[in-house]
């Protein structure tokens, strides 16, 4: 999480097994947090949307392309101030619904239908706590957006609301390349609006995705972003869908050596996205709102159906200031210790920079990993604020069971901490939502002051008063430096009755605190008093609240 001496630059870039030599990434956050000696604190937002050198081999040091630009730095005696602050100019997350606060289980892809009914099947019978399922493209009819494969899914409605009565939502995903083929609705009605991307010499680009030649809507045009959030309302009504996941959307381009559209590619912007009449128009300049002022339509879209009910959105790509309309997770990262360890400080990174709702994919979405790789990702990834176990089409099966009986006990352990702990994170959510207060924050939080927290980023607090300190590597040699509280009291660890498992992380309260937890009754009725259990959906009514306290010198909390 200790960014001194490094050198990236933000270009949203499909980088599929990233490592840690990667100079981008996915999302383009032009921002540095510095903390001095005394703890006060400080940020620098370079206010552009260009391509965009951050060095901090010495100094904070900005080299960006196109025009100048503003720098602004925000000055607080903390670091929880500025980010709050920062979090005050770029906009803070729209409350999510409550069930995209439980578990979700993913994959590419699960189809037909059937599939999906047996892994919503095996959550509740096995009872493991779970609540949304996601759907990749291969529900699709040739991967167009907008459509579905009627032998895999004839009738989706049906689908979603089969699964909602067993507690369940579902995620369903939409790319922005749109297949170039007349006759097909979406590309008919794109081109008739005049809403593509253009080439520098006017025509409509074209570049190759999943589907083949595909059209890009133009998102910068609000013409476009309507017409985008009509056909989205309607496929999200229509078939009651709970959640949109907006990927590909750097927007990634295959077969060509950048893995994205040309950089002289022409834009047209609404009046007050451009600025001046005559200024650069071109994808240099949009190409990292691109993926922002999509899910700005997708999340429009959702919003527009009037249902009552609060938007989903998740997206791969996205700018400094897209949380106001999507969470995101730290994309196609892989299936071994390496990526493991670093979802930690990856996660940390986002939510100091803005993005509170995020995570990574549990286990690893490139290549198969192992049961004690799950396990213990699994173990952590449930705290985290998204919590999504995914994987790719050529891998083994990585549904929480799918490891045998251990591993299945460890998810399961795992799982019901969160669901227990949902009165807890749906206050963190809350003041996310109202504050820009990030949900999971580095150790060093808990005391600036200290700087042996400084470089903690194996461990994690989740808000201010619960501490996460997992093993991020096989052989369980790591030390977490905890932080000290006034009167040299100690964080208390908890015990939900699973302290001998030792592939879950340790869970420690700080000296003060109170948190709530929630359990349900064991029969769907409600009616055996006697038997109260974890809920495995957010659905199921808590009904009764247990409070973890631990005192502090004073006695009080």
């Amino acid at each position: 999480m200790l960014r001194n001496g490094k050198v990236v630059t933000t270009w949203n870039t499909d980088a599929y097994g990233y490592q840690d030599d990667a100079k981008s990434l996915y999302q383009s956050h032009p921002w540095v947090l510095a903390v001095r000696p005394d703890g006060t604190a400080f940020g620098v937002l370079a206010d552009t949307t260009y391509r965009c050198e951050i060095d901090l081999t010495k100094n904070i040091s900005f080299t960006a392309e196109g025009a100048s630009y503003p720098v602004i730095i925000i000055e607080r005696s903390n670091p929880m101030d500025v980010v709050k602050e920062l979090a005050e100019l770029t906009g803070k997350i729209p409350m999510p619904p409550r069930w995209a606060i439980g578990y979700h289980q993913c994959r590419y892809s699960y189809f037909p239908e059937v599939r999906v009914a047996e892994v919503a099947r095996n959550f509740r019978e096995r009872k493991i706590p779970c609540d949304t399922i996601w759907l990749d493209i291969d529900y699709m009819d040739k991967f167009k957006c907008f459509t579905f494969n009627k032998d895999y899914f004839p009738d989706p409605k049906l689908t979603n609301k089969s699964l909602g009565s067993w507690g369940f939502n579902t995620v369903w995903m939409i790319d922005p390349g749109i297949k170039a083929e007349k006759g097909y609705f979406v590309y008919d009605q794109l081109m008739a609006g005049n809403n593509a991307v253009l080439k520098k010499d006017g025509s409509a680009y074209q570049g190759d995705v999943w589907p083949g030649a595909c059209v890009f809507p133009d998102f910068t045009r609000v013409e476009t972003r309507t017409w985008w959030a009509g056909v989205m309302g309607k496929f999200v009504k229509d078939n009651q869908i709970g959640g949109i996941w907006n990927d590909m959307n750097e927007p990634a381009v295959f077969n060509v050596k950048s893995k994205t559209m040309p950089e002289d590619n022409v834009h047209r912007p609404d009046a007050d996205i451009l600025g001046r009449p005559d200024a650069d128009a071109s994808h240099a300049r949009f190409h990292n709102v691109y993926g922002m002022f999509m899910v700005r339509s997708t999340y429009e879209g959702i919003e527009g159906t009037k249902s009552g009910k609060r938007p989903f959105v998740l997206s791969r790509a996205n700018f400094i200031g897209g949380q106001r309309y999507a969470a995101t997770w730290t994309g196609d990262n892989s299936a071994n210790w390496y990526h493991l360890e670093t979802s930690i400080p990856m996660v940390l990174n986002l939510s100091l920079s803005g993005q509170p709702f995020n995570g990574p994919d549990i286990g690893g979405f490139a290549g198969n990993g192992d049961g004690d790789l799950f396990g213990r990702w699994m173990g952590f990834g449930a705290m985290l604020p998204f919590a999504r176990g995914h994987t790719a089409k050529e891998n083994i099966n990585k549904e929480p069971w799918e490891f045998g009986p251990e591993v299945e006990k460890t998810c399961r352990q795992a799982l019901e901490r969160r669901y227990r702990l949902l009165p807890y994170y749906y206050t963190l959510f809350w003041e996310a939502h109202s504050t820009g207060a990030p949900i999971c924050r580095p150790v060093f939080f808990a005391d600036p002051k200290d700087p042996a927290l400084r470089a903690e980023d194996d461990a994690f607090l989740v808000g201010g008063d619960l501490l996460v300190a997992p093993q991020v590597v096989p052989d369980r040699s790591r030390v977490v430096a905890l932080p000290k509280a006034p009167g040299n009291l100690s964080w208390r660890e908890i015990d939900f009755g699973d302290a001998d498992n030792k592939e879950l992380p340790k869970l420690y309260l700080r000296p003060g605190a109170i948190v709530a937890t929630g359990l349900t009754y064991e029969d769907p009725d409600h009616k055996d008093t006697s038997k109260l259990v974890v809920p495995v959906s957010t659905v199921l009514p808590l009904s009764q609240i247990e409070l973890l306290i631990n005192l502090d010198a004073d006695g009080k909390a």
